[in-house]
């Protein structure tokens, strides 16, 4: 049965003990971390400790993955995260060719080597961008898979809002796929107060035919997540309910 998890930035405007109450009182006890809550990750681990929840996955930045593996370790063990996940690229730093993308994708397999050899897991986590493809026709999701040494959490929502249907992805790197982020979304030009994304259920991507290739991937970790709710409580109790029909 795989863990499931919330992904805190979908909580990023509400106070971190407020958020971390409303999930245990759901009877979630694992989530997914971010950069603000490593700045002092001894005290975010006594949070956890507190709430009986675990951080098996967390978010850090390339920039620190790749400048200074040592903090991210130190991060990593101190709350107890099993999983390194590299989120993001700013738009002005994304690749526009295969030439860009193998020199991307080269960085990133080599910036995680110290966390592999630590016995960590190491990811990226895709918006749409790495869907899209270039004029020459690459899709920088394919030059990052060919680096075996770098695991996927594939972003089931960005997957769908790229114009793909997520589980052939899921299928195509089932032996990658370390988590996903269990995200809905919803019909164009509805809920644009909160980016077009819809809690899970309440939206458009298939999650009936996304589940069985999930559970034939194995794939460990099932995160909720949502990029901008107007209500993190509704967001959290509706999709958690729907997953829960799931699992």
């Amino acid at each position: 049965m795989p863990t499931i998890g919330y992904q805190l930035y979908s909580s990023r405007n509400w106070p971190l003990v407020e958020t971390l109450d409303m999930l245990e009182g759901l009877g979630l006890d694992a989530v997914e971390g971010f950069g603000p809550l490593f700045d002092d990750p001894a005290a975010t681990k006594r949070l956890l400790d507190e709430h009986e929840m675990t951080m098996p996955t967390a978010h850090f930045t390339l920039d620190l993955v790749a400048g200074d593996p040592t903090r991210t370790l130190e991060i990593a063990r101190t709350i107890g995260i099993q999983t390194v996940i590299v989120p993001f690229i700013a738009p002005d730093q994304r690749p526009m060719d295969k030439a860009g993308w193998q020199a991307f994708a080269r960085q990133l397999a080599q910036a995680g080597k110290p966390i592999r050899d630590a016995g960590l897991g190491y990811a990226w986590h895709n918006h749409d961008f790495e869907f899209l493809a270039c004029a020459d026709g690459t899709l920088g999701i394919d030059e990052i898979a060919a680096h075996p040494e770098i695991g996927f959490e594939l972003d089931l929502g960005w997957i769908h809002a790229a114009g793909h249907n997520p589980a052939d992805w899921v299928r195509k790197y089932a032996d990658r796929v370390l988590a996903v982020h269990i995200k809905d979304r919803a019909p164009d030009g509805e809920n644009l107060d909160e980016g077009g994304w819809a809690d899970l259920g309440y939206g458009e991507v298939d999650f009936m035919s996304i589940v069985p290739a999930l559970g034939a991937a194995d794939v460990e970790h099932w995160v909720l997540e949502h990029d901008n709710p107007s209500d993190h409580k509704r967001f959290a109790t509706r999709s958690f309910n729907a997953l829960s029909m799931f699992v």
